[in-house]
């Protein structure tokens, strides 16, 4: 009789760590997805830095070109 308790004891236990292992690696898929997703965000937000940094670039650089020019056809006069 106390064999068969001890069995049936042991296969409960089993059973919830089964049952526990599978939550755990549903969470850690879960976990995985939102780290994927968070990564993608700030790689899209890293581009759209950098592009908004080269369009602050590209127009800074026309307005000294622009200025350069003025002043070498004023002091060409």
């Amino acid at each position: 009789m106390r064999k068969i308790v001890l069995v049936a004891a042991i296969a409960a236990g089993a059973l919830s760590l089964a049952a526990c292992s599978e939550a755990t690696e549903d969470a850690a898929s879960e976990t995985a997805d939102s780290a994927m997703a968070d990564a993608e965000a700030n790689v899209d937000a890293a581009a759209d830095a950098a592009t908004d940094a080269a369009s602050e670039v590209t127009e800074a650089t026309s307005e000294a070109v622009e200025a350069a020019s003025e002043a070498t056809s004023e002091a060409a006069e």
